[in-house]
């Protein structure tokens, strides 16, 4: 039998709702006329909250429990932890490496009360995180992520036994955190060290090098810059996962970062020494992990479903969509682009790894080593926990700022692949003004940027590739025209990309892919390879054309890898020699460089765009609402998704508004009406994905999900997917053409019974605006739609099927105005740029 009393777990009436797939109202509902309802154990008069373990055992004494899917439950585990998200999200992926790794030692150890669970665990956990992370030791220790990120801890045995200390002595133990006073994770200059303890060494290395900071009494951060890899014959695949993120929400207190920047405080504060690196993972102690073994128990359960990996994915995508400004992502398609540009490596470094999408995308290798390290305490766990479920390769984490506080200095990595934060002024300047680093010169205090480039060129080997997304006016901004002509006649840069606008935030701009290479014995390569890819950003929301983008980027790399030269792709690629770049402002921008495609072929596209705007335009006329009353229509045979439409959007008769009963998708899931699922981080074959970026602008699948253990779901003609988060009214209906793509994050699927539900008519109230409000939930940054509370009227059938009809025509219809706006804009796009290049005459 568990003990359950020290679980501190509270949620709201909303979270209950969210739970039991009810609206809000069906809570207040049962506090009333349930005596033995729970009662509040915090919160406020007007917003109580309610022990989450005394919640589920009323929910599932009332038989309204059993429909929740088990991972919204371990959710609303994690979002409510006493300790915040991020401290459990470090717990779970602790346990979940040890389910992973050695499943055998968390059932023996999970057996019993939750106090022995605690007991046992730090033990447990020691003999994966030692062996996994490197080091003689990880000690135990409080910290600001899950007990012992980042802080000081007493050394232990490598691998201890599993014997517990007493539960009386971890039930009696002090409060979590009382014997730590962790400092902010963005520390203002000027205070003191955040480490108490750098990294113990690795596995198996040698431990001569001197220490990374002389001045601080800690330890060596490594003690070998290359540590033996650990389990490096195998490697796994991995799942399309949460984006990288390169910034997160202060933790221990208010931070005030520029706007452009989200990574580091503000200002041109005094410099002060950084604190020394530090290891990314401790063990936490056992009155730490107490409050969380409810909650691992509910992890260890989704494990055992969907399994570890899998488990770990959606608990952290599902805390960064909660969060989506507290955070900069990376998408997975620009990550699986600047790993390929790499190539093949053996030893890769990420200095400023967010989460480690970066280095997750890395092809395995055997004996392979991966080095990352973050500012962020909570990040650079996260990331070695993430990595370690993902790849069998030897993950080397540190916490610390990888330009004042170098945790590898002595690295020579094969490859390395940086998201560094942008325009940020408070770098380290001053007090890194003789840094040996700087080999192609000491950058302005306006240029971060270019620090980061040197500092990823120290840490190749001879002949080593970097790839970095960079602002693009780091390209031609004066400041930097120095660095910039010294890398170009030293060969060090070589290749420009420019990326389409809305490839990653911010956005709005065309960020660049700086590809560079550690000069060696080989003579310098006379040329540069400047790419533009801008042609294939996409409107709306659905992102670049990231397809069309891997070929032509790709192609232009690997032509030009082998001759050194590339002939011009007008208006895409072209290798251009470096005595032309080295002008008075060294401007590396593709745009400016590249020639403007031939104007026979733009004339003819824009004649073919006109033709096809013509057609377009007539057809929506056609389409488009007519004064008269709408026609009757039989009601006998339900149109499916394949059949032609010929139905005249017309407005219906004016009818008075009447009430009608109503049903909620919850209740239709519970009768068996429809079945409900989830979007997915992963699949067993390769198929199209459908993003909710293709739900919303109406296109066809573009997501790809890597293969996993976890079960895709694939849609059907006929299903309704919805996007959860966002806001906005939109249900999409899948067709022929749609069926079979893979179901991505953020989606909802409802598959009806067609004896009872009409498609067409379930996705046409579902785009209603007052029924989106009703089922939303809104937080202080994002709007999540809780598409079991969304409600649709009792209608029988065949009065369903004439809804259906309407809803289905002005479907069409709206996807005739859009695909007419798509053209509108190319042709007035082609207009414009063909009267001012000159390949269309105004005559």
């Amino acid at each position: 039998m568990h003990d359950h009393t020290t679980d501190a777990t509270e949620l709201t009436a909303a979270g209950i709702a969210r739970l039991a797939g009810v609206g809000r109202a069906a809570v207040s509902n049962w506090r009333r006329r349930h005596a033995d309802f729970p009662k509040p154990v915090g919160g406020t008069e007007t917003s109580p909250s309610f022990a989450l373990a005394e919640v589920e055992a009323w929910l599932r004494a009332q038989g309204k429990l059993a429909e929740v899917p088990l991972r919204e439950r371990v959710w609303q585990q994690l979002a409510g932890h006493p300790e915040g998200q991020l401290t459990a999200l470090a717990h779970a992926g602790r346990a979940l490496l040890l389910i992973h790794e050695r499943p055998t030692v968390w059932l023996d150890a999970s057996a019993g009360s939750d106090a022995r669970l605690a007991a046992m665990l730090p033990g447990a956990l020691e003999q994966v995180l030692t062996p996994r992370f490197g080091g003689k030791a990880v000690g135990r220790g409080a910290g600001p992520v899950g007990g012992g990120v980042n802080s000081a801890a007493m050394p232990t045995a490598v691998n201890p036994p599993l014997t517990p200390p007493s539960v009386n002595a971890v039930l009696a133990a002090p409060p979590v955190g009382a014997a730590s006073s962790a400092p902010p994770v963005n520390k203002p200059p000027g205070a003191p060290p955040v480490n108490g303890e750098p990294i113990a060494e690795s596995v198996n290395a040698p431990s001569t090098p001197p220490p990374v900071n002389p001045a601080s009494t800690a330890p060596p951060v490594y003690a070998s810059p290359a540590p033996a890899p650990v389990n490096p014959s195998s490697a796994s695949s991995t799942v399309n996962a949460a984006p990288d993120v390169h910034s997160r929400p202060p933790v221990d207190g208010p931070t005030v970062p520029t706007p452009a920047n989200p990574h580091t405080p503000a200002g041109n504060t005094p410099a002060a020494p950084a604190p020394a690196p530090a290891p990314a993972l401790r063990t936490p102690t056992g009155p730490q992990l107490l409050p969380s073994v409810p909650f691992l128990r509910g992890v260890a359960e989704l494990a055992a479903e969907v399994g570890a990996r899998q488990a770990f994915e959606f608990l952290l995508g599902r805390h960064l969509d909660a969060n989506p400004r507290q955070y900069t992502l990376t998408p997975a398609e620009l990550a699986g682009l600047m790993a390929d540009l790499a190539g093949p490596a053996r030893t890769v470094l990420d200095p400023a790894c967010g989460t480690g999408a970066l280095l997750r995308a890395v092809d395995t290798r055997p004996g392979q080593e991966l080095y990352a390290q973050d500012s962020a305490p909570e990040l650079a766990a996260l990331s070695a926990l993430r990595l370690a479920l993902h790849t069998r390769a030897a993950v080397r984490g540190a916490v610390g700022d990888s330009l004042r506080a170098d945790a590898h200095p002595e690295l020579r990595a094969d490859a390395v692949l940086c998201h560094p934060p942008f325009n940020e002024r408070n770098w380290g300047h001053d007090e890194l003004a003789y840094d040996p680093r700087w080999e192609y010169g000491f950058p302005a205090r306006t240029e971060s940027e270019l620090a980061w480039v040197q500092h990823a060129l120290a840490r190749l080997t001879d002949g080593g590739t970097a790839v970095l997304l960079m602002p693009p006016a780091a390209a031609s901004r004066r400041s930097g025209r120095r660095i910039r002509a010294d890398l170009l006649r030293r060969g060090a840069l070589r290749a420009v990309v420019a990326l389409p606008v809305g490839a990653a935030p911010p956005y709005n701009i065309p960020l660049h892919l700086w590809v560079l290479r550690r000069p060696d014995r080989t003579p310098v390569a006379p040329e540069v390879l400047l790419v533009d890819t801008g042609r294939f950003a996409a409107g709306g929301r659905g992102g670049p054309d990231w397809a069309a983008v891997r070929e032509a980027v790709l192609d232009a790399w690997r032509v030009f890898g082998r001759a050194g030269r590339l002939e011009e792709r007008p208006g895409l690629a072209r290798s251009v020699p470096v005595i032309e770049l080295l002008g008075e402002d060294v401007d590396l921008a593709p745009a400016r460089h590249l020639p403007p495609p031939a104007a026979a072929d733009g004339t003819v596209r824009l004649a073919e765009v006109r033709e096809r705007l013509a057609e377009t335009l007539r057809l929506t006329a056609d389409l488009s609402p007519a004064p008269a009353p709408a026609p009757e229509h039989p009601a006998s045979v339900a149109p499916t998704p394949a059949d032609p439409v010929t139905v005249d959007p017309a407005p219906a008769d004016p009818a008075p508004a009447a009430r009608r009963p109503v049903t909620t998708i919850g209740e239709l899931a519970r009768g068996g009406a429809l079945v409900l699922r989830t979007g997915g981080n992963g699949g067993h074959a390769r198929v199209p994905v459908l993003t909710d970026h293709d739900v919303l602008a109406g296109t066809a699948p573009s997501g790809t999900l890597p293969e996993s253990e976890e079960e895709a779901v694939l849609t059907e003609a006929g299903d309704i997917v919805v996007p959860v988060l966002g806001g906005g009214s939109v249900a999409r209906v899948i067709d022929e053409g749609s069926a079979g793509a893979a179901l991505g994050r953020n989606l909802v699927l409802l598959r009806p019974d067609r004896t009872a539900l009409d498609p067409w008519f379930l996705a046409g109230f579902l785009r209603g605006t007052a029924n989106n409000r009703q089922a939303s939930s809104y937080a202080s940054t994002a709007t999540r739609l809780d598409v079991r509370r969304m409600q649709l009227p009792r209608l029988p059938l065949e009065e369903q099927r004439r809804y259906g009809a309407r809803f289905r025509a002005l479907d069409e219809f709206e996807r005739a105005l859009r695909h007419a706006s798509r053209l509108g804009e190319q042709l007035v796009r082609g207009m414009y740029d063909g009267l001012t290049d000159g390949t269309v005459t105004p005559g």
